[in-house]
């Protein structure tokens, strides 16, 4: 019983075979769009969860138990600056501040302060723009770093205002390209600070760079690379007053902290913590010269737009299947008029509806599914190219090719019963006398 049931299964696919190869073109064009459909829902998917992938690790070296307080400058004391000319405008977070946060909120660990200056620094003859950073000697606790060579700020060199400083890897190929770096010196205006340790560029750092713009109010179409020394080292040899001439006049800022951020113990209490926080900055500052960033609600939010992502890319490829559907019902009741005598020859004699229902629906099915699977092999390919032609992370997931390929053949199964069913409906008598 079952071999015989097998053979007839056999029998049946290689009339559709058959059929299909018949009109070979017709087929093709017919298989395309569920070619592109499956490819395309693929492909979305996997470009959004790349992206998503992508804002997930930076939101997350950030650290989900940290909160970033930035200094941002009040956009009516920009506009008041630029109105009378030469002018000192201080704002932003200050080392009271700090001391008052540490004082009044017992759940935080750790906290690491940051002072940022676009700058040029100097080896030789040569020269490089850069971002010199003080900071402090547990930054690496809080934030990612990945040293390569010699070491990070220690607290000594913060106690004893040590010119000492560390580069990232990108500086080393514009100021030392023949050099050993360690133990060399780089200037910055008159002073010469020792090189102890070189780390890895960090792209949640660009990115927040490129985002903030310059701390010091100067515009650089390039993120430079950062330098990092102690940040009593930088307070006491550069100040916290930065100037820029404009024409006939100067601007100056005079901003103590440009970052700060902090490290709470307990996961549960971030949000908490940080509207408090946030309360009482707006308290003491009379300006809107600060900016509370919790990474924990931008994880939260990057998962709720992962799935609206999803769900829009799923819907515009879905109607893509849906064409192809369609494209394939179209086709099928074009053969079922073609072949409309050789269905009443066949029922003469002797074939059930059944057996005509189960042709048509093996050849809507093998379109569907050979189209599904060449969908499924372009739509893996897709994503690789675009990965190696440009920057972008896409990642194929394991159930994107599964769901594609099912959704299209479940969509040629229901685009083709009802031509099947026509097929199967008409009288043997009526099929037979059609031209």
């Amino acid at each position: 019983m079952a071999s015989l049931t097998t053979a007839r299964l056999i029998h049946v696919l290689r009339l559709g075979l058959k059929s299909l190869m018949l009109h070979r073109l017709r087929s093709l064009l017919t298989t395309l769009g569920m070619v592109f459909g499956v490819a395309s829902v693929i492909a979305m998917l996997a470009i959004g969860e790349g992206a998503n992938f992508e804002a997930q690790q930076q939101i997350q070296e950030l650290g989900s138990q940290n909160i970033i307080l930035k200094t941002i400058k009040p956009p009516e004391e920009q506009d008041k600056q630029q109105r009378q000319g030469s002018y000192i405008l201080e704002y932003g977070l200050t080392y009271e501040d700090v001391l008052s946060i540490r004082q009044t909120v017992p759940d935080i660990t750790l906290v690491v302060e940051d002072r940022k200056e676009r700058k040029t620094a100097f080896h030789g003859r040569q020269r490089s723009n850069i971002e010199m950073v003080g900071t402090v000697p547990w930054y690496g606790n809080l934030r990612q770093m990945n040293m390569i060579k010699g070491r990070f700020l220690t607290e000594r060199d913060l106690e004893q205002n040590a010119r000492v400083c560390v580069i990232e890897e990108t500086l080393v190929e514009q100021l030392f390209p023949i050099h050993q770096v360690l133990g060399r010196t780089l200037r910055m205006g008159r002073h010469y600070f020792e090189v102890v340790g070189i780390m890895r560029a960090s792209q949640t750092a660009d990115q927040n760079q490129s985002e903030e713009g310059d701390p010091a109010g100067l515009e650089d179409a390039e993120v430079p690379p950062r330098v990092f020394l102690p940040i009593t080292t930088a307070k006491r040899f550069f100040g916290e007053t930065s100037v820029q001439r404009i024409g006939s006049y100067f601007q100056a800022e005079a901003v103590e902290l440009h970052e700060v951020t902090l490290r709470v113990e307990h996961l549960e209490k971030v949000e908490s913590i940080a509207e408090a926080i946030k309360l009482r900055l707006s308290q003491t500052h009379e300006k809107n010269d600060f900016e509370v960033v919790v990474p924990l609600m931008l994880m939260r939010q990057a998962m709720r737009t992962k799935r609206i992502f999803n769900t829009v890319l799923g819907s515009i490829a879905g109607i893509s299947l849906l064409v192809g559907g369609i494209g394939i019902m179209n086709i099928m009741l074009a053969s079922v008029s073609e072949r409309t005598r050789e269905i009443g020859i066949r029922r003469a004699l002797g074939a059930t509806r059944k057996d005509i229902l189960s042709q048509f629906m093996t050849e809507t099915t093998l379109l569907a599914s050979v189209g599904g699977l060449a969908g499924v092999s372009l739509g893996v390919l897709i994503p690789w190219i675009v990965g190696q032609a440009t920057d972008m992370v896409t990642i194929v997931t394991w159930w994107s090719p599964l769901l594609a390929f099912s959704v299209s053949a479940a969509t040629g199964l229901l685009f083709g019963i009802y031509p099947a069913n026509q097929a199967a409906c008409l009288s043997p008598v009526e099929a037979v006398r059609q031209e």
